[in-house]
């Protein structure tokens, strides 16, 4: 089977976010996926999220990379990888009531098939994947299974921190 990565290097000012969701709709329909699919929808959700983590928590360029053709066949996983130049792991919060900050892990959980981070470089790299087969009923929160344990929590800021080497996390949203 023959995968397709796509890379876009995205700078450290947060209207580059706008610039790779316009960049990755572009890519998705390059491969075939319409920009009016369901999936297109939450592929670019999870792009804006993860990106805007990076960008926001870390105040340092990133790359955003999209691989297509992961999977079985029928399947068409699309696998979704932001890396960063911090070494520290994902933070994920919970937002209360009116909070403007603080959902973007919980979507990213909520409408991935998987998800998780691992170190690479210096730095690391938070990935997510949507199966085209289940990517419509993923966005309406069924589909995924419990395939791997939940995620390494840490409790230090994103910007400023010097973290131990972690292991390879992965996740998966509980159905």
């Amino acid at each position: 089977m023959q995968v397709l990565q796509v890379q876009l290097e995205v700078g450290p000012d947060p209207a580059e976010v706008g610039r790779a969701r316009r960049w990755a709709r572009s890519r998705l329909v390059g491969s075939g996926i319409e920009d009016d699919e369901p999936v297109a929808e939450t592929l670019i959700l999870l792009i804006s999220e993860l990106v805007t983590n990076a960008v926001v928590h870390t105040g340092c360029p990133a790359v955003l990379r999209m691989l297509f053709g992961l999977g079985a066949a029928d399947a068409g996983t699309v696998r979704v990888e932001v890396a960063d130049l911090s070494s520290c792991p994902p933070t994920p919060r919970h937002a209360e009531g009116e909070d403007t900050n603080g959902r973007g892990l919980e979507l990213v959980d909520g409408l991935a098939d998987r998800w998780g981070w691992q170190p690479e470089g210096g730095g690391k790299q938070i990935w997510c994947e949507v199966d085209r087969v289940s990517g419509c009923t993923a966005a309406a929160g069924e589909g995924a299974t419990a395939a791997a344990p939940a995620p390494v929590v840490a409790t230090a800021a994103a910007v400023a921190c010097e973290c131990e080497p972690s292991r390879p996390v992965t996740t998966a949203r509980l159905a």
